[in-house]
């Protein structure tokens, strides 16, 4: 049985490489399929459960229907694991004969899917993962999330204007920590700060507890940490536990470590942490505050950054079928994409015609308590900031 599926696997994958994709039968021309792979399980499900929680908001407030076509949803687990975000993109194209294939918790899931995009001529929007490369490796790629280059560079560029001089970095061992850590220490240095400390932990399952005396030990006047949405909770957790806040070295950061579907449960230490981000469920723009209590009656929780690069990803996807009046050939959809303006809850955004990925507003915000609850606070923007990993090339 092993081997027959595996043969089926390897036969899915050669059909797409060999471009039958392109040449089978047309799709229903009256549905638009869109197939979402998340995850869904595993350390990363909050941000799979947030994505879909948002799209199951924006259909339910705009249709189902766009460009006089039924949307149809086809949702598939791949847990964070890219081998099974491969299986499941390639499922999806060879037997549902999607539109478009979206989602993708982290980087190696829609580096992944990658190729199969390419050669399927079929639009892959990234609604989470961070890395610059991304929109590098496949002309099919379009994202609504954010990079890391984006909020690393201006938390570096904050932290030393307003007195940090010693910092220790806490970073996850895979491609968008590496992207939180290059960008931050390149601006945190130039300003004339200085890394006291400098340990990468692993991406599944991480014990921060050792990593975090090290942290203590090095004397820092503050720690930056990128960890990925989900694990803000955990590393809060172990950060208290070993006594970090009351020897008054307090977190800064890109504001994965801060989600907000999370931060309420890390207590008071997580109070004064000061993060650049894309978004706050707090934001005071009457858009968010409509979005928040729309998601919170639906899901009983707060939305995070990962719910609205989902809830903007959908609406990329509608938007670009009602420019190409319900045409779904991948090309004719990129274009409809590109340079593509619209308010979100997070502010402002659009889609950089050349590069493909977001620009948007960056906040800094701190963590501070309102009504008995913690929120993440803005208080100052940088609008407009495109992805730095791009810029700089």
């Amino acid at each position: 049985m092993f081997v027959r599926n595996h043969l089926l696997s390897l036969a899915a994958g050669a059909a797409v490489v060999a471009g039958v994709v392109v040449a089978s039968p047309a799709r229903a021309a009256d549905s638009v399929k869109i197939g979402l792979i998340l995850p869904m399980t595993g350390g990363q499900a909050s941000t799979g459960k947030q994505i879909d929680n948002a799209i199951k908001l924006y259909m339910q407030e705009h249709g189902d229907t766009v460009a006089g076509k039924k949307v149809e949803i086809i949702l598939k687990d791949d847990g964070a694991v890219p081998d099974k975000t491969k299986t499941a993109a390639q499922e999806l194209i060879v037997n549902d004969k999607v539109n478009f294939i979206a989602g993708f918790g982290i980087t190696p899931a829609a580096l992944a899917a990658a190729p199969l995009a390419t050669e399927a001529k079929i639009p892959e929007v990234v609604m989470a993962a961070g890395t610059s490369i991304i929109t590098e490796k496949s002309p099919y790629i379009v994202r609504t999330s954010f990079t890391l280059a984006q909020s690393s560079t201006i938390i570096g560029d904050w932290a030393v204007k307003n007195g940090i001089k010693k910092v220790a970095t806490l970073t996850s061992d895979y491609a968008p920590g590496n992207d939180a850590l290059n960008f931050f220490k390149q601006h945190f240095t130039a300003g004339g700060g200085q890394i006291v400390e400098e340990v990468k932990v692993p991406l599944a399952n991480p014990d921060f507890a050792p990593f975090l005396q090290r942290m203590k030990d090095s004397k820092p006047d503050a720690m930056f940490v990128f960890v990925p949405a989900g694990q803000g909770g955990s590393f809060m957790k172990q950060y208290a536990e070993r006594g970090l806040d009351k020897a008054g070295i307090k977190v800064i950061g890109p504001g994965d470590v801060m989600d907000d579907d999370l931060l309420n449960g890390m207590g008071d230490a997580a109070l004064g942490t000061v993060t650049a981000h894309i978004y706050s469920a707090a934001h005071p723009s009457q858009m968010n505050k409509d979005f928040v209590a729309a998601y919170k009656k639906d899901f009983s929780n707060r939305p995070g950054f990962m719910a609205v690069g989902g809830y903007d990803g959908i609406h990329l996807i509608y938007e670009a079928l009602k420019k190409t009046n319900g045409d779904t050939n991948g090309d004719k959809l990129i274009a409809a994409m590109k340079g593509m303006k619209w308010e979100s809850p997070r502010g402002p955004i659009s889609i950089d015609p050349e590069t493909r990925d977001i620009i948007q507003n960056v906040y800094i915000r701190k963590v501070e308590k309102k009504d008995g609850e913690l929120y993440n606070v803005e208080f100052q923007t940088f609008p407009d900031v495109k992805d730095a990993g791009k810029t700089k090339k």
